[in-house]
């Protein structure tokens, strides 16, 4: 019996909130080869190691893995090839302004399928955050968690 793919595909880098301070969110489509939405399709997609950078205008994706599709042949991709973001010509301009600013980066934030079945991944800019600001972020999710505890009881 085939795999029925669903749309409802929603991954995240639960790291990115933690490690940085996100500032703007941009969403940007992705130029995939193969049998890649398949594996997105999958869910299998790992997006904790990466980052965007610019090479000559044009933006693209590094260390964002999408493991082989399962009954992919030789045909089957580079899991961790660079892979090409898709964004307005002023959307790329803005963002390259801002990011060779001091201590901006880019981020994957989201990968998702859209209403037309196309990849689409959410982007931050965004400043990487200090120890004690890490420590904040702790304590209050600690804070959340034991309050919403007591509402539970």
């Amino acid at each position: 019996m085939a795999k029925r793919f669903t749309n409802d595909i929603n991954i995240r880098n639960k790291r990115a909130g933690f490690e940085f301070e996100l500032l703007d969110k941009f969403i940007a489509g992705l130029v995939l080869k193969g049998t890649e939405i398949k594996s997105i399709k999958e869910g299998k997609v790992n997006l904790q190691d990466g980052y965007c950078y610019f090479n000559k205008g044009e933006l693209f994706v590094k260390s964002m893995t999408i493991n082989p599709y399962d009954h992919g042949t030789h045909y089957n991709h580079n899991a961790a090839r660079e892979r090409k973001l898709l964004l307005k010509r002023a959307e790329l301009r803005k963002l390259e302004r801002k990011v060779e600013e001091k201590g901006l980066t880019l981020v994957p934030v989201r990968l998702f399928i859209n209403d037309r079945g196309f990849a689409k991944l959410e982007i931050a800019l965004a400043r990487g955050k200090k120890v004690h600001d890490k420590r904040d972020s702790i304590k209050e999710r600690d804070i959340k968690r034991e309050l919403s505890r007591i509402k539970l009881q």
